[in-house]
């Protein structure tokens, strides 16, 4: 398999650790391990007496217990824990695509949702989403995307980069129309319980369409990335069972104390996610007023979940712009040219406390 290079990785290989403000993260403000062994009597002691050997390699039953509660129709053995979702990306495409295969994925999207696909020999289809149409999708465009051998669809709501919400009653029609032409869904659920309005929460794909596989992950919404914990959940017996062989040639199992912190966080998942959340909301106005007063330099979609966003910026070439913000002032942006996008857009992120401050360095900038 021939994978081309990861271009937003390379990118933040480049930057992320030189740049004093990450105006363009695409997950939320992190805790320490105190932070989080606080929330929780006991937390401490038990972390020290947790035992270093191999965990098991579909994740510790606890651990999967507790993300079985994220759901409202999935058991702990309907669970499989990976290292990132970068990993359980990697295995769910090795274990259902073939060469030949045709898949379609919304876009623009994290490079690994289309580019391993590529890389087995699979033809892929893009089911875009424009800002024209305020980032949203148009199921009649996926219809006549469809073809005797697709395989699967990927689809990410709330999305990266653009914060766009799917519709519930699109969504609906999306996991319809996946289940009676018999097509996989794989969807990404990362940003999940970062709604703006609670009520606009979708349900799991995976509560709702028996073929579809959830991806979920401790980084974004609950802003644990250093755990290194994803997991994917699924009716779909086959296809987790033919992930779960795949694992024993990547990482095997996941590390023991990020197994047990992520069960910690989970437990406490409405507080730690509810935490990010207001962190966003408190960064919001800030935001809008800082694009109202730079409308002739930017356009936006205001997002409706999700730390991220997608402005257009008019009068430079976006890499150009990005790298003089970065060497004079120390903000990273992410061009959206790391999308493959075309359209002069970057990634814009929210959700980490110093965003007022990075936000008035682009502004003097400016």
């Amino acid at each position: 398999m021939q994978l081309t290079p990861f271009k937003l990785e390379r990118f933040f290989a480049r930057y992320e650790f030189n740049a004093k403000y990450l105006l363009c993260s695409s997950d939320c403000e992190s805790l320490s391990v105190a932070d989080l062994l606080a929330y929780e009597p006991g937390a401490e002691e038990g972390l020290k007496k947790h035992w270093l050997g191999y965990t098991e390699s579909p994740g510790a039953p606890s651990l999967r217990k507790e993300i079985s509660r994220i759901y409202s129709s999935i058991q702990p053995e309907q669970v499989l824990v990976h290292s990132g979702a970068e990993e359980a990306i990697f295995l769910f495409m090795h274990a259902e695509l073939n060469p030949g295969d045709h898949i379609i994925v919304h876009w623009p999207c994290y490079q690994s949702l289309f580019e391993i696909a590529k890389g087995i020999g699979c033809e892929v289809s893009f089911w875009e989403a424009r800002l024209e149409n305020k980032w949203a999708l148009d199921i009649e465009e996926l219809k006549r995307i469809l073809r005797n051998n697709t395989r699967a669809i990927i689809v990410n709501t709330p999305h990266n980069p653009t914060g766009y919400l799917m519709p519930k009653t699109e969504y609906l029609a999306l996991n319809a129309l996946a289940q009676e032409k018999g097509i996989l869904l794989f969807s990404d659920e990362v940003y999940r319980e970062l709604e703006y309005d609670p009520a606009d929460r979708l349900p799991s794909a995976c509560d709702i369409n028996p073929q579809s596989v959830s991806l979920g992950v401790m980084s974004k919404a609950y802003g644990l990335a250093g755990l290194r914990i994803g997991w994917v959940a699924t009716h779909n017996a086959p296809v987790l069972a033919r992930m779960a062989a795949l694992k024993d040639y990547t990482t095997i199992c996941t590390s023991a104390p990020s197994e047990y912190l992520a069960e910690l966080a989970l437990r406490h998942r409405e507080q730690v996610s509810g935490r990010n959340l207001q962190i966003i909301r408190d960064n919001m106005p800030v935001l809008e007023a800082f694009f109202m007063s730079h409308a002739d330099r930017f356009d936006w979609v205001r997002p409706k979940a999700g730390p991220i966003a997608f402005p257009h910026l008019s009068g430079e070439d976006i890499d150009q712009f990005c790298h003089r913000l970065v060497t004079d002032t120390g903000v990273l942006l992410l061009p959206g040219t790391m999308y493959d996008h075309p359209g002069n857009h970057f990634r814009l992120g929210f959700a980490r406390r110093n965003m007022p401050e990075a936000i008035e360095k682009l502004d003097k900038f400016l």
